[in-house]
């Protein structure tokens, strides 16, 4: 880890300290289209170290999805309901964590790492039907294009509350 690889975000609550390390990355979860849900998406955690005043901090690890329709033609962040990487900051404080995804976090040797690591999983998966096939292959040109995402692309974008219905 090189300190310079960090990135740090003032908010209302402290400075929240993020690192280039693979352990402070996860995926909790991947979703392949289905006939009602027509999308892949990816749920990715970051820990990161909240700086409060008088020298106190804490290890907290939030969460946001990545979202690309069937074609990989668009990208949108959602908000989890739960640790919500996005939820209790204001606009300004929003705005500087999509900063933080698209111009930092999937640059980062971190990110690339746990995305090959899934990339390497799904193509040991052993799987049987034409259908499981299918969606593993579409997993796989998924994650590949989550290496391939261009800053703009998360920048520009906007951010969404999670949908009533559960993955």
């Amino acid at each position: 880890m090189n300190v310079m690889d960090a990135k740090i975000i003032s908010t209302k609550y402290g400075l929240e300290t993020y690192l280039d390390v693979v352990k402070s990355v996860d995926v909790r979860e991947l979703h392949y289209p289905t006939e009602t849900e027509p999308f892949f998406e990816i749920t990715v955690g970051i820990e990161y170290f909240l700086l409060k005043e008088e020298r106190y901090y804490d290890s907290r690890k939030n969460y946001f999805r990545i979202r690309m329709d069937s074609d990989f033609g668009s990208v949108t962040l959602v908000e989890t309901k739960t640790e919500s990487l996005f939820a209790v900051k204001n606009g300004g404080e929003k705005d500087a964590t999509k900063n933080l995804v698209g111009e930092w976090l999937i640059k980062t040797q971190a990110f690339k790492q746990v995305i090959n690591e899934l990339i390497v999983q799904k193509k040991m998966e052993d799987v049987q039907t034409e259908g499981d096939i299918q969606a593993v292959l579409g997993t796989i040109r998924f994650l590949e294009k989550l290496l391939e995402i261009e800053a703009e692309d998360i920048v520009s974008t906007i951010v969404e509350g999670e949908p009533e219905f559960v993955h």
